[in-house]
């Protein structure tokens, strides 16, 4: 990719491979976790509580990331954690882009009362503060992995449908898509064939945003007890746990911290890549 003096931008692609590197390799951990994780997440050793991480003194070389006030293992929860953060990640992320950015592309394409009353109902559903929003699914719902999933879906669906609207509007206006139904193509086939595809780049991006959005969003429920049972590893849960001991145990707080933080900044920058690397105007 080149800048408009035909330098090549180099910074597109290694923000791509890093992002898409740290996710991969968090992919495979959370995937093998059964199988690398040195000590069972959940075990217990009073004995062994607050080890600090390997490179300080006093370290347990069988516990390289140190453990917890009631000896687990933080490496392993770690792991077993990343499961769950990305299980959220890919489900709601998944499905709030498969509703979003329906309407979205129905109501910049279609306009009209279509536009109308889609447009009304995302400004009503928006007038809800998300994260209290999200607290109160969860409190009629109940605690659980499906209830986390399905608060994230009712309460992001509708960054993809503006921003979907919005791009839709505009590349319906364009000559490609009246030349398309001078042709003869029905409204229905122009929005899948001619819209969707120059609208899929901005898709791509939202969609890898708001699973970083979801691994944060399943964090701070998981940091007040509203997400899945207290006894599972969250990184979340941990850095709720950590913060109470960071005197004493700063690793518990920092390690998943750290995780969850390059985990947010790769899903983003993974988006913006992506859009980069397939935007049809930029290629």
């Amino acid at each position: 990719m080149r800048d408009a003096r035909g330098n090549i931008r180099r910074l597109p692609g290694i923000r791509l491979w890093l992002s898409g590197g740290w996710l991969t390799f968090l992919v495979l951990a959370a995937i093998f976790a059964p199988l690398i994780s040195p000590h069972d997440p959940l075990a217990q050793d009073l004995f062994a509580g607050r080890l600090p991480p390997f490179f300080e003194q006093g370290a347990d070389p069988a516990y390289l990331l140190g453990t917890d006030s009631l000896g687990r293992d933080v490496l392993s929860r770690m792991l077993y954690g990343a499961r769950l953060a990305l299980i959220v990640a890919l489900v709601a992320g998944t499905l709030t882009c498969l509703i979003g950015a329906s309407l979205g592309l129905i109501a910049g394409y279609y306009r009209g009362w279509v536009d109308l009353v889609i447009s009304r109902f995302i400004d009503i559903w928006m007038a809800f503060p998300p994260v209290l929003f999200a607290i109160l699914l969860i409190a009629v719902l109940g605690t659980g992995l499906m209830s986390v999933i399905i608060a994230i879906v009712v309460i992001d669906w509708t960054r993809f449908a503006r921003v979907v609207r919005a791009e839709a509007m505009g590349q319906g206006a364009m000559d490609y898509v009246a030349s398309a139904q001078v042709a003869g193509r029905t409204r229905f086939g122009t929005a899948l064939t001619e819209i969707l595809p120059n609208v899929l780049p901005t898709i791509v991006a939202l969609l890898t945003l708001e699973m970083g959005i979801a691994v944060i969003v399943e964090a701070i429920l998981s940091f007040v007890n509203l997400s899945i049972s207290t006894d599972q590893p969250t990184w979340g849960g941990m850095i709720a746990e950590g913060r109470t001991s960071i005197y004493q145990a700063w690793w518990v707080l920092v390690f998943p911290l750290f995780a969850l933080f390059l985990t947010v900044l790769s899903f983003s920058q993974l988006g913006e890549g992506l859009k980069d690397h397939f935007d049809p105007v930029l290629r």
